[in-house]
């Protein structure tokens, strides 16, 4: 099959709070059977995919890692929204790459500043907004530096050091989010109430956040196509 389905099928039965050994009932197969189908270790027929494919409501391709979208739409510029007002020339063909990609990572982030008010941690809203302000930082040096006659005085830290303490910087603010979402201090913050936390899944957060929530569910999914071809 590949290394979607098997991720899927597990995640969709633990979101209806079903044991291995219910949905392998209902699904007409042994339990130690489906276990295998939701470890990798066998490969289902496409009869099975069609079965579970019905059992949960969604479609083959999403099963299959297909598409983000639990219904099998692929998403359409024209149906994400717009956190920001539109300018003159933004309907142009040249920039709908650009809107496409500026939407996508808008409406992500302002899902995840809503599950971090929820969060209600300072500790873990700081670390994460330190995080993006410096993968800001670093794109925002490459796009300028593009013309070489753009003066560098912009910037205090030189050229030849920023990349790489910028990357060391967001390993530590990362660690620190790390902790502090386990529950543990860091960097001077306590750790984050878990029993509080936010519950999540794709389908709360599809819920909670039907408009939004497809431009993160793709932007997930375009990072860990990149990240698997690492692999």
């Amino acid at each position: 099959m590949n290394s979607d389905f098997p991720r899927i099928i597990t995640l969709l039965r633990k979101e209806r709070g079903l044991s291995q050994k219910q949905a392998a009932m209902e699904l007409g197969v042994s339990q130690a059977l489906l276990s295998h189908y939701e470890k990798g270790i066998r490969e289902c027929g496409l009869d099975f995919v069609i079965h579970i494919a019905d059992y949960y409501n969604v479609s083959c391709d999403y099963l299959l890692g297909r598409t983000p979208d639990r219904a099998g739409a692929t998403i359409r510029l024209e149906d994400i929204p717009d956190t920001q007002p539109p300018k003159a020339g933004d309907e142009s063909k040249s920039n709908t790459l650009i809107s496409l990609n500026k939407k996508l990572i808008l409406n992500s982030i302002n899902i995840m500043y809503e599950l971090l008010a929820q969060a209600g941690s300072k500790g873990l809203t700081t670390e994460v907004s330190s995080y993006l302000m410096v993968s800001v930082y670093k794109m925002m040096r490459i796009i300028y530096s593009t013309n070489n006659k753009n003066p560098q005085a912009m910037f205090s830290v030189l050229p030849e050091v920023y990349s790489g303490l910028s990357a060391a910087l967001q390993s530590i603010i990362e660690t620190n989010a790390a902790r502090i979402a386990d529950g543990k201090p860091a960097d001077g913050f306590q750790g984050a109430d878990q029993v509080s936390a936010p519950a999540l899944s794709p389908e709360i957060i599809s819920r909670s956040y039907p408009d939004l929530a497809p431009s993160l569910y793709n932007l997930i999914q375009k990072t860990e196509e990149k990240l698997k071809k690492l692999n």
